[in-house]
């Protein structure tokens, strides 16, 4: 796991602070995707719990994983019932007890490529949901974008995430649906897609900047200047684009691969 994927323990409260969480239409979607009611969930990755709660305060019986001690922490101070917590990446995890649902919210990839989808398949019963879901959060003035890239230039090229297998960004089906197309475990693959805006001060906007695995990786001067050389250049508001990309697909009722899960 790369140096990014485990950066976030040290900002875990600014992280709950200034991360917006999910809205109830994408358990909604989830719930109408599988077609009976959800009981048992396992989360990959779940951070401070913000897609934790959207399913556990919905009566689904959640075990929340994250390898990273500090961020679970503060998910049991927001979600203190309901949810069990197993400090694990997926990597970690062996087959055991199986879910009938497996998700990720804004975490996957941040899992290693190799046996990906079988170690899903392992936690799922067969029939059972996957579902992966966020975005990129982009300021939604492309004047002021195009201020804060000039302003972070001399520190950072860019602040996001490319896609894990170079799919183009506008392409129909984004991953991890063009994995899961050609993954022998999952079927129904289906793509949907969510508007959300935020608003927010200058200030929360530099501190979302200050959970972003880009930044945090940065030697702490360089964070310190870059932060200010963007707050220069910010407007009084800030708009941002954060749309949500779900992705869903089911577990083959047969198993196509019944061996071990790979290493």
């Amino acid at each position: 796991m790369s140096g990014r994927a485990l950066s976030f323990g040290a900002v875990a409260e600014a992280y709950e602070r200034f991360r917006p969480g999910y809205p109830t239409e994408l358990f909604d979607l989830v719930t109408a995707y599988a077609g009976r009611p959800l009981h048992t969930a396992l989360e990959i990755g779940a951070g401070t719990g913000k897609a934790t709660r959207l399913f556990a305060q919905r009566g689904v019986t959640v075990t929340a994983t994250d390898p990273d001690g500090s961020m679970l922490a503060e998910l049991r101070k927001q979600v203190p019932t309901g949810v069990t917590t197993v400090r694990a990446a997926l990597e970690d995890l062996r087959p055991g007890k199986r879910y009938g649902l497996v998700y990720a919210a804004a975490a996957l990839h941040w899992t290693s490529p190799e046996g990906r989808w079988s170690r899903v398949a392992a936690l799922l019963e067969p029939g059972g949901v996957f579902a992966s879901f966020g975005g990129p959060f982009r300021l939604a003035d492309p004047a002021v974008e195009e201020a804060v890239r000039a302003a972070r230039a001399p520190f950072l090229g860019s602040d996001g995430i490319p896609s894990p297998d170079g799919t183009p960004p506008g392409d129909g089906m984004q991953w991890p649906g063009t994995e899961l197309q050609r993954s022998e475990w999952f079927t129904d693959v289906q793509q949907a897609m969510g508007e959300r805006r935020l608003t927010m001060s200058p200030r929360d906007y530099l501190g979302h900047l200050s959970t972003v695995s880009a930044y945090l990786v940065l030697p702490t001067a360089d964070r310190e200047q870059v932060f200010r050389q963007i707050a220069r250049v910010l407007p009084e508001s800030v708009e941002m684009t954060a749309d949500i990309t779900v992705h869903l697909a089911r577990r083959h009722h047969e198993d196509a691969r019944p061996g071990p899960l790979q290493p």
